[in-house]
């Protein structure tokens, strides 16, 4: 069985960075002989193609992204316009950007399911809530559906409310989790939506269990009269070897889709499926790929659409996510087609991937015919590259889609046209890898001589030979990236009831509007789930809290009123919210807590959410009782004040604790629950007039060695170069001014990095989001490739943010190795990531 995990960063980089290290390689030789390697020119391979009507094939049923499994759309929908527009045209225009024909949405059980939980539309026994304010799923849908009326709609469960089927997702008993599906599309059909693929329960799948439970859910859909196809299970191929024992299986799954058949985060050069898999006569699907970043992720994909037809028959490829739209701390920050994580800006980066993925999407439709004898290896060889070939039913346009990710040098591809399919000009349009700012563009178009078409393909790229028109990439940009700027402040009276509240993403449980109690008239928000749920990851403490702000937020104080509405429950205010382990395993955050019966503590938890009360400079414990219990149904006031070291904790206008303690340096605040053995959280507990306002930002202009918290190294410009392009390393101290730099604020509350010995910026070459790419000296310009958010981060370190892409200043492979390059990479939590800012002299 299949489950999410995060890869080692080295072993990640290890794979993502090739290119970079080969860039390193180049640039060292350019260094010591003056020469740099050139790319051969010379066509070494001739393909030739006979794009035949007539071809054999499956049916290709699309490519498509999911949103959930993670709450990695969260922040889509509080971006401002125009740039929240610009993202979903990209998204969803046809004949613009990726151009998905295929949304995958999650079915909100109130529980993680990797960064985040999605809303519940049964968060207590009975009350099912069907408005289309209920999360934010809804709203993609309709906003895919505006953008293109075919786009395939297909549905799928991570986690359930916890009192279906006795806590068991495969239980058929009712109230069962299949019952919970049917009013989710009842649902889905009062907001005007047709759902066309439905699954069961996400990387999840029992071979006792499982089979009768799908079953039922067929038996379901087809009482319902709902039209839905089955796709299981969303997994490994293993419901294949039951559906051929099991004939009644058989004739309830539609389609068997498996996770990750070209390798989990892998190169996706080869992909398989199963000899059961292929022998079941049904459509096999890749239902859900990718978990790379934006950028990084691309090559990887530019096979995967490819190879899992040739190598698996696989006729749908559907990435994860669609967006990265979850803040930095989180484990997948950086993944998704689009990275759209600060919506306070509006700032947003078009992956790499998207354009990838339009070399596809933009020149098919589903219900198109692979043509089997106009797809393969380029040269016959893997290492060439690959391509694949699709025609609409009708033969009245086609497409070949070549990729050559692996390609060392041009290579020649010849075309011809059979079997009725229509010939002429040819169009084409490529997307070129190596550049540093990627997109589709348009190629010269082809003609044939004696019958015949002929282009030359270059390494790295991915080129769409096609007969279809009306094609127009999107040129939109956002804006530069922006710290988010103190104070905020949200009553939460504004929202709409069921509604969440702006830039909130909860973490688990649901927080959502509701009319405020105690007395208080307006809306409040209020963690709505009363069971804890079936869950999907598997945390040790799954209490809800919601979290919401910059990371790179210091020094505040975040107060908040809360309402505690049962005996013994009691909340939690969060503040300096950092790394959250993988699938909520923890999380770096200090707690002010109070329950009904007047305890209070302040804690910190760490990445195993081991709870630890903190102390006072005497010594004494944070925490104790009020004189006054709370109880339930009245309103209080929590506090908490940080600036440095020192965290201040009040409880209605009353300081109870003055400590120190600098185990974390920054973050987000957050608002939740206590947890506890019996309840683990899940009861009502409201929160009105939430409120962050700046401490004293400290003034860190001056000059600095900057030191690497985990290998002890220093920032070091390679060779004591002084030039334009020198590389970035570390290196032990030298006490040289190549390890000295000096920091200069700007007015937006960054930072240039200058080299003392070179008077050169510390850069990012061309201003490139590709995570693993190598940092340099280049001369001082004012781009934001030459701006950092230099942010207090755990135990007196910081981290470097560039302003350009979000990437944290990183030791590749978290190495502790001299000379390692010192690169741009998403955050990851890592100590390679964090520096310790040491006064030069």
């Amino acid at each position: 069985m299949h489950t999410r995990t995060h890869p080692h960063p080295a072993r990640i980089r290890e794979r993502r960075l090739r290119t970079a290290a080969l860039a390193v390689v180049a640039l060292c030789l350019a260094l010591v002989t003056g020469m740099t390697p050139a790319r051969a020119h010379a066509a070494t391979a001739t393909t030739s193609i006979t794009v035949d009507g007539n071809s054999p094939g499956r049916t290709f049923d699309g490519v498509g992204a999911i949103s959930g499994g993670g709450g990695n759309s969260r922040l889509l929908i509080d971006y401002p316009e125009p740039q929240r527009s610009q993202i979903l045209d990209y998204l969803f225009k046809p004949g613009y950007g990726a151009s998905l024909q295929i949304l995958k949405v999650e079915i909100g059980g109130d529980t993680n399911s990797t960064d985040g939980a999605e809303s519940s539309i049964e968060h207590s026994p009975g009350n099912i809530d069907c408005n289309a304010g209920n999360g934010y799923e809804w709203w993609l849908m309709q906003q895919a559906k505006l953008r293109n009326p075919k786009i395939k709609l297909y549905a799928l469960a991570w986690g359930a409310p916890g009192f279906l089927g006795g806590h068991n997702f495969w239980s058929t008993s009712s109230p069962s989790t299949v019952d919970y599906l049917m009013s989710w599309l009842d649902c889905a059909k009062q907001n005007n939506f047709t759902i066309d693929y439905l699954g069961g329960w996400n990387e999840r799948y029992d071979s006792g269990q499982s089979p009768a439970w799908y079953e039922a859910l067929h038996a379901a859909l087809a009482k319902k009269g709902y039209p839905t196809k089955i796709v299981g299970a969303d997994n490994d191929w293993a419901i294949a070897d039951d559906i051929v024992s099991r004939p009644a299986l058989a004739s309830s799954v539609d389609i068997i889709g498996a996770h990750y058949t070209c390798g989990y985060r892998s190169d996706q050069k080869n992909c398989s499926s199963s000899g059961n898999a292929q022998a079941s006569g049904k459509q096999l699907w890749s239902s859900e790929n990718g978990s790379d970043d934006a950028d990084a992720g691309a090559t990887a994909m530019a096979r995967g659409i490819n190879r899992g037809y040739l190598d698996a028959k696989t006729t749908a490829y559907i990435n994860w996510p669609l967006v990265a739209s979850i803040t930095p701390n989180l484990d997948y920050n950086g993944v998704g087609l689009i990275q759209a994580n600060q919506p306070w800006s509006g700032a947003y980066n078009v992956g790499r991937s998207a354009w990838v993925m339009a070399q596809t999407s933009q020149f098919t439709s589903p219900g198109w015919k692979y043509l089997d004898t106009a797809g393969g290896y380029v040269g016959g060889d893997r290492a060439n590259g690959s391509y694949v070939s699709y025609a609409a039913p009708d033969k009245s346009a086609w497409s070949t889609v070549v990729e050559t990710m692996d390609a060392t040098a041009d290579q020649t591809v010849t075309l011809k046209v059979a079997g009725g399919l229509p010939g002429g000009t040819l169009h084409v349009w490529t997307t070129d890898l190596t550049t540093d700012h990627p997109s589709m563009v348009a190629a010269p178009d082809l003609t044939a001589s004696g019958g015949t078409y002929q282009l030359t393909v270059q390494p790295k790229h991915v080129y769409t030979v096609t007969t279809t028109t009306g094609q127009a990439p999107g040129t939109a940009t956002g804006p530069q990236r922006s710290l988010f700027k103190l104070p905020y402040a949200d009553s939460f009276a504004g929202y709409a009831t069921g509604s969440e509240a702006k830039y909130l993403a909860a973490m688990n449980g649901a927080f959502e509007a509701v009319p405020c109690g105690g007395g208080r008239g307006g809306q409040c928000l209020r963690q709505m789930t009363t069971t804890s749920p079936i869950q999907w990851t598997g945390e040790s403490k799954n209490q809800p809290y919601t979290t919401m702000g910059d990371v790179n937020w210091s020094d505040y104080t975040v107060s908040t009123d809360v309402l505690l509405e049962q005996s013994r429950g009691g909340a939690d205010l969060l503040g300096r919210v950092g790394w959250q382990n993988k699938n909520n395993n923890g999380l770096n955050a200090y707690h002010l807590t109070l329950d009904t019966a007047g305890n209070w503590s302040l804690q910190k938890t760490d990445q195993s959410w081991n709870f630890t009360t903190l102390k006072d400079a005497s010594g004494k414990d944070a925490g104790g009782k009020l004189a006054t219990a709370p109880g339930t149904n009245t309103w209080h006031k929590l506090s908490l004040t940080f600036q440095g070291s020192t965290i201040i904790a009040k409880i209605d206008g009353t300081q109870v604790a003055d400590v120190p303690d600098n185990s974390y340096g920054a973050g987000q605040v957050g608002l939740g629950t206590v947890w506890d053995s019996t309840s683990h959280g899940y009861y009502g507990v409201q929160y009105s007039n939430l409120s962050i306002t700046p401490g004293t930002a400290p003034n860190l202009n001056g000059t600095y060695t900057l030191v690497n918290a985990r290998s002890h190294m220093l920032l070091d410009a390679y060779g004591e170069g002084t030039t334009d392009g020198t590389p970035i390393i570390q290196y032990p101290a030298t006490h040289g001014t190549n390890q000295q730099w000096t920091l200069t604020a700007n007015a937006d509350g960054y930072y240039t990095i200058t080299g003392v010995g070179s008077t050169k910026a510390l850069d990012v070459d061309k201003g490139t989001t590709l995570p693993g790419t190598q940092l340099q000296l280049w001369k001082p310009n004012g781009g934001t490739n030459q701006q950092w958010a230099i942010t207090p981060s755990d135990n007196g370190t910081y981290t470097i943010e560039s302003r350009n892409s979000g990437h944290l200043v990183d030791v590749s492979g978290a190495s502790t190795t001299e000379k390692a390059p010192v690169i741009q990479w998403n955050p990851n939590g890592g100590t390679n990531q964090q520096w310790q800012l040491v006064k030069a002299g």
